[in-house]
């Protein structure tokens, strides 16, 4: 639990650097880029014993690390277009309401326990992710032709959160964690920086000291998020399923109210009855486990 306990708050303070990019005017690509190389060096030096990784490529999760790594960066940058065309409130059902994928997939594919408290838990989880990310009181709208992107998102961030079980399951061992982690954002940040050259030809490019500082801020926890998940995930006495249940509830409630304290952030009904579904739906999938 303790794991899962540090995902959620690594997870929360991504949101607070997120957050104080709008204020400072630091450019997100930029930063995201050099946050991936900053975890991959988190995981390089913190995690991993010895300095030869000539080894990598041989593993048998390194091509799964390589799919994981491109689909951080794809999914970022279609988070962005549903930001730009649909807002920030669909982006943020379509990524947490994705925890249904992995859900599912624990249910169905590894035989994890089911039970009336954790179906009730999970259905009331989704309808809280859904009430607390609307920002108004008009509720979501999506025009047609944008349907596909935060359709994307949701299916993109639900297949890193089944691979992330996956892999873990099948290649990962408990030594490699950190490796496998740092392989991921490594090969992340190696992507975004095609995109720096391209944009650089374009002449589109202009790099600052503080979209650096910003990536730097936002990578440490970007790197504990996962790796901290992966070890809940290998954790005993809960399912995959009560994991990513309770990890994406938590960093919903978490996330809202320290965005009520530190950005005065100003919620409608919607969202205190989302946050009330939140912590009911977290006590039932806990105990559902127990």
């Amino acid at each position: 639990m303790i794991y899962l306990l540090l995902s959620v708050l690594s997870s929360t303070i991504i949101f607070v650097v997120f957050r104080l990019y709008k204020i400072f005017g630091v450019n997100t690509l930029q930063a995201i880029i050099v946050n991936y190389f900053v975890a991959c060096t988190v995981g390089f030096f913190g995690y991993i014993e010895g300095s030869d990784f000539s080894h990598v490529p041989g593993e048998n999760w390194f091509p799964g690390a390589l799919m994981l790594g491109v689909l951080f960066i794809t999914v970022f940058n279609l988070a962005a277009i549903t930001t730009q065309k649909s807002g920030l409130s669909v982006v943020a059902v379509a990524t947490k309401m994705s925890v249904a994928i992995p859900v599912l997939c624990g249910i169905f594919l590894y035989n994890e326990s089911t039970g009336l408290l954790k179906i009730i838990g999970i259905i009331l989880a989704l309808a809280a992710v859904y009430l607390t990310s609307i920002k108004s009181k008009e509720g979501i709208s999506i025009k047609s032709k944008n349907l596909v992107f935060p359709l994307l998102v949701f299916l993109g961030s639900g297949i890193i959160d089944t691979s992330l079980k996956y892999l873990e399951t099948t290649y990962v061992s408990e030594t490699d964690v950190g490796l496998f982690s740092s392989t991921i954002f490594a090969t992340a940040g190696t992507i975004g920086v095609i995109i720096l050259i391209v944009q650089g030809i374009m002449g589109k490019l202009k790099i600052t000291f503080r979209n650096i500082l910003g990536g730097i801020a936002l990578g440490i926890p970007n790197y504990y998020s996962i790796y901290f998940l992966v070890m809940a995930l290998r954790s005993e006495g809960f399912d995959s399923s009560t994991i990513f249940t309770m990890n994406h509830v938590a960093i919903v409630t978490i996330s809202t109210l320290v965005g009520i304290v530190l950005f005065r952030e100003k919620l409608i009904r919607k969202n205190w009855i989302g946050l009330g579904l939140a912590i009911l739906s977290i006590i039932l999938v806990a105990n559902s486990a127990i």
